[in-house]
């Protein structure tokens, strides 16, 4: 049976998503979603698992169900005691006698952990990320500190298995800042005409607080600067533009198009001439004084998602002063159950009741993000500044739960598919109705439950409309084809193999139309091959 999936969601860190359905087993990871729909006495299981790219890493919080795609399985063993199931924590069983002022003290500590817990939750994300590419030199992902690019430039292949549902468009570099001494200098080479790429530039908050590349500013070379809070001096000669952030730890994901396997040398090429200076160094002024070096707490997973969210949160606090005067208000709030910039937290030193409400808080926000996440039917709305997100905590939240560092819908769209490869499919876009891409469009396909590329003989992992060969319909319209079995020599210039199995395909459109950001715009639906050819 065929799913149709409009609006995909996956870590766009890496501009890619996992979307999958199976059979529960006792093995299945803490991710896993399992909601029970009656229907015509079966019952519907739905997974879809977002991950973080370069390495696989289990999100200990609330995990969500997409409406989106429904594939109708048997019943499946539940996981009874995963995190990501978390409910509310039932209230204390009633007393007979009247409620005290100290009821009504840990009534409010939970209320404001619940609150709290859904404010930190995209930057406890953003800061798995921070400590493995900074503060952890053993990781796999350690991009070698502060101020220094990291390129990725390889093609990936389906024997590539350090990264799950790898990008095959736009190899990724990395690179944090830290502009509490100084801001810093961001300078990008001429990119030649008809090559896309983009540097996201993302603040602790997980805010997109600004863009560079191909859509933005064009492919021109030049200079900008990244200012941290507080910063106010004038725009220096030579730069082009200033892009201020609320906080002082800011990452840059930039993509640069690969088009093909002969291509590696033309992005290594452009990634090397994208350089990162302090201020003072582009100028050759004196620096200023170094700023204190930043004690990291090891990011532990368990402990993130508990009530000890709290040392990280206040960790965290210290990079984004001054306070956003839209929050000063909230902050005081906070302060109540000891969440402020800097300020130690120490949970053996709390009463057990005041502990006990705060892990009641804790487990309220994670069922309030379950219901949020059920309803959240598209990736769009999701990610993008402060003002677009309008200080809704929650929808933060469940961007960075199910796609962290997801980009801003302008500069992206995604959507996709799941089947199986036994039964061969097309996918069919009317000549007005194709993707409507700036820059470019891809399908990628992925083996599941893996979720790696599929090993074929054509070597075809993707395709899309920079696919030598592809060819249109008479009409001018395009059909693609999906499956284990080649849908006849004529049509091979079309097919995208697929492993005779389950397999998701996702989409992806590069500088989408106003008509796909406005969602008036759609994949058309995955159909079966009625009379494959022989």
């Amino acid at each position: 049976m065929i799913s149709l999936v409009q609006c995909a969601f996956g870590s766009e860190a890496s501009g890619a998503f996992r979307i999958y359905a199976w059979h529960l087993s006792k093995n299945t990871d803490r991710r896993t979603v399992d909601t029970r729909l009656s229907r015509c006495g079966m019952r519907t299981t739905v997974v879809m698992e977002p991950y973080e790219p370069i390495a696989m890493r289990l999100m200990p919080c609330v995990s969500s169900i997409s409406l989106m795609s429904i594939l109708l399985l048997p019943a499946c063993q539940r996981q009874e005691n995963s995190p990501a199931r978390s409910e509310a924590a039932p209230a204390p069983s009633p007393e007979t006698r009247p409620a005290t002022a100290d009821d009504q003290d840990q009534a409010e500590a939970r209320a404001i952990a619940k609150e709290a817990y859904i404010y930190a939750f995209a930057m406890l994300e953003n800061y798995n990320t921070l400590y493995k590419q900074v503060a952890s030199p053993q990781a796999p992902e350690y991009v070698g500190g502060f101020g220094r690019f990291r390129h990725y430039s390889e093609l990936y292949t389906p024997d590539n298995h350090d990264v799950v549902t790898p990008n095959n468009d736009t190899p990724y570099s990395w690179a944090w800042l830290d502009l509490r001494a100084e801001p810093w200098v961001v300078t990008v080479p001429k990119v030649p005409e008809g090559r896309y790429y983009v540097q996201q530039w993302v603040d602790l908050f997980t805010y997109n607080f600004a863009y560079i590349g191909s859509r933005a500013t064009g492919n021109g070379a030049g200079s900008y600067l990244i200012a941290g809070p507080g910063w106010n001096g004038d725009k220096p000669a030579g730069i082009k533009e200033v892009f201020p952030s609320e906080t002082s730890l800011v990452l840059t994901l930039t993509r640069t198009a690969l088009n093909s396997p002969g291509d590696i040398a033309n992005v290594k090429k452009i990634q090397e001439g994208m350089k990162l200076q302090p201020l003072s160094s582009y100028l050759k002024t004196p620096a200023p004084p170094a700023a204190a070096q930043i004690q990291f707490p090891p990011y532990d997973a368990e402990k993130a998602h508990s009530h000890d969210f709290i040392r990280y949160l206040n960790f965290l606090l210290q990079f984004t002063q001054p306070t956003n005067p839209d929050e000063a208000g909230l902050m005081a709030r906070f302060a109540k159950i000891g969440i402020g910039p800097g300020q130690p937290f120490d949970a053996t030193a709390l009463s057990p009741a005041r502990l006990a409400a705060i892990d009641a808080g804790v487990a309220d926000a994670k069922a309030a993000m379950a219901e949020k996440a059920k309803a959240t039917l598209s990736s769009n709305g999701l990610f993008g500044s402060r003002a677009f997100l309008k200080n809704d905590y929650l929808t933060r939240a469940i961007g960075a739960e199910k796609g962290l560092y997801g980009n801003s819908i302008e500069e992206a769209w995604y959507g996709g598919y799941v089947g199986d490869g036994n039964a061969l499919s097309m996918i069919h876009f009317s000549k007005d109705a194709l993707p409507p891409a700036k820059f470019f469009w891809s399908v990628t396909l992925y083996a599941l439950p893996d979720r790696f590329l599929y090993a074929n003989d054509l070597k075809r992992y993707s395709i899309g409309d920079r696919t030598p060969g592809l060819k249109y319909d008479a009409d001018g319209g395009l059909t693609l084809y999906i499956g284990h079995a080649s849908p006849g020599k004529e049509k091979e210039s079309n097919w995208l193999p697929a492993p005779a199995g389950p397999y998701s395909a996702v989409g992806r459109v590069y500088g989408p139309s106003r008509a796909a950001i406005e969602g008036k715009w759609n994949l058309p639906p995955l159909q079966p091959v009625q009379n494959p050819t022989p």
